[in-house]
């Protein structure tokens, strides 16, 4: 592996700060909770950490309206809990990525606040969209566009002005069209990068422009009807590609210096591989989450279309492909993949062991959400009076809500919080976590050679070990019906199963890892996936 371009194969760990280990007990995790479970994560085999916004909010959207980019809210700690973090993480050879969220800010931002109190036609307000109304009084919104989170995607103001938020009204959107915008943000990355931080998750990062004359949209409805549709007039607009450019030459400067790069890992919702390829050309973002492998169907003609594309189109730039099968704002494959939402879905466990062992056989990145190794299903329970996702309050509909997949993680006991915060009386985390987490407890799974994190383990540790495997290209191989194989070098082949019996196995050879029990000579079970080693005098072992 080319330790230089550590970031072409890497497999990072996305950390939801408030739900991964609260230090202080309050029941919301925190920045010393993450640097507690370095180890932890450390032992699991990971290469770096993605941290969740942890900058002054008013937690709205859960730190995604940030009021100040440069510092740490209290509820998560302090920057100097940031640099003993970093300290830490980089003597365990961790890699740290930020989350940052460069198309909207919070409501509470000074410089929003400046522009509420300024008047139409001021310099502090063309940092942002404000625009006349239409109708009679302009009593209506300046267009027709619906915001991702439900409902309009303006607010008016007690001056009759309107102002543009694609998400919700406490988060109102950067006008990127304004030269200041791109210089704060310039600063921004260099106060980070300056505390040593490896690099950026970008959220929204085919969003920041919209088109100039914000006309009507054609479908404004189907625009916001799911979280991965978006207005073409408010998404992937031409310019953007100025913004990653910059930011790329940016952390090239630091990468300069020290011969360490700093990575760019952009959140591209667009319709296409080949649209996505767009962002990871060699001057812009290094990478950007390939979302299409998270949204296929268990089914093995959607996942070689997907992985086709993705290999053809993205990795055709230059770029590696990014994978990922779960995130915060998507339903946890264990439930995804199996029958209607119950705790343990025995079909849905065991596909969702198959996906992960796929995935990590794929050439490129992959990103792993917090309890996905812990086999964690979504909580799809939860009493509407705990839900906080603003999804539902502003649509009054469970449909798409992302609190299932945010509960806390359970680390140890047989009842909440299961280690997760120091039981302070009266304090409980601030999502409920239910019974049954304690079957996914951190210290159970352990314990259990045959659990997910055993299986996520022996997989990460094949991968850094096995040049057969991180970056490279692989080659499809025949298969019986409902089967997918391919292999990667000469000699390893990942066949996944996607049907319940068992079937003849694609190749010949000595199992290496089974995301099930261990196959029989020439059989693949049903709903499994097996990586081979098909020449016996290089058989390792995990």
């Amino acid at each position: 592996m080319n330790r230089h371009h550590w970031w072409r194969d890497a497999v990072i760990y996305q950390v939801y700060v408030r739900s991964f280990l609260d230090s202080t007990g309050d029941g919301i995790g925190d920045l010393a909770g993450v640097r507690t479970g370095l180890p932890y994560l450390k032992k699991l085999g990971v290469d770096g950490i993605w941290l969740s916004p942890f900058y002054p909010s008013p937690q709205h959207d859960h730190g995604y309206d940030v009021a100040d980019y440069c510092d740490v809210d209290p509820l998560f700690g302090d920057l100097a809990e940031f640099d003993l973090l970093v300290r830490a993480a980089r003597r365990l050879g961790v890699k740290v990525l930020l989350d940052i969220v460069p198309n909207h800010c919070s409501s509470e931002h000074p410089w929003f606040r400046e522009a509420l109190a300024s008047p139409p036609g001021s310099a502090a307000r063309a940092r942002f969209h404000f625009a006349d109304g239409r109708g009679e009084g302009g009593a209506e919104p300046p267009n027709n566009w619906h915001a991702m989170f439900g409902g309009p995607a303006w607010t008016r103001v007690p001056d009759g002005q309107w102002y543009l938020h694609m998400f919700t009204p406490e988060q109102p959107d950067w006008n990127w069209r304004n030269p200041e915008i791109g210089a704060e943000f310039d600063r921004t990355l260099r106060f980070w990068l300056d505390r040593g931080v490896d690099g950026f998750r970008i959220d929204v990062a085919a969003g920041l422009f919209k088109h100039p004359g914000l006309p009507d949209s054609d479908d404004p409805e189907a625009d916001a009807r799911t979280r991965d549709s978006v207005n073409p007039l408010a998404w992937n607009q031409p310019e953007v590609h100025d913004v990653w450019r910059r930011w790329r030459a940016t952390c090239d400067e630091y990468a300069a210096r020290d011969g360490q790069e700093r990575l760019l890992v952009g959140e591209v919702s667009v319709p296409t591989a080949r649209e996505h390829a767009l962002y990871v050309r060699p001057d812009e973002l290094h990478q950007a989450f390939f979302f299409d492998l998270l949204g296929a169907p268990w089914n093995p003609d959607a996942f070689r279309k997907v992985i086709s594309e993705a290999m053809q189109d993205i990795a055709g730039t230059g770029s590696t492909v990014t994978w990922v099968l779960n995130n915060h704002d998507q339903v946890r494959t264990v439930t995804r993949y199996g029958e209607p939402a119950t705790e343990g879905s025995g079909l849905g466990a065991a596909r969702a062991r198959a996906a992960a062992l796929l995935m990590l056989a794929l050439p490129g990145a992959a990103y792993i959400y917090q309890g996905e190794e812990l086999g964690l299903p979504e909580v799809v329970d939860l009493p509407d009076d705990v839900l906080t996702d603003p999804i539902f309050h502003r649509t009054g509909s469970r449909a798409r809500i992302r609190d299932g997949c945010r509960v806390p993680l359970p680390w140890s006991g047989q009842a909440s919080p299961f280690g997760f915060t120091s039981g302070v009386e009266g304090v409980k985390p601030w999502l409920p976590q239910p019974e049954w987490f304690a079957e996914h407890a951190t210290d159970r799974a352990l314990a259990d050679t045959r659990s997910f994190w055993h299986l996520y383990r022996d997989g990460l540790q094949l991968r850094s070990s096995l040049p057969q495997l991180g970056e490279g290209t692989l080659r499809w191989l025949d298969t019986p019906p409902g089967v997918l194989a391919f292999a990667r070098g000469d000699d390893l082949v990942c066949a996944v199963n996607f049907g319940t019996a068992p079937t003849p196995a694609p190749v010949s050879g000595t199992p290496l890892l089974a995301s099930g029990p261990c196959p029989d000579a020439g059989v693949l079970p049903g709903s499994t996936a097996v990586w081979w080693i098909t020449d016996p005098s290089s058989t390792p072992t995990p």
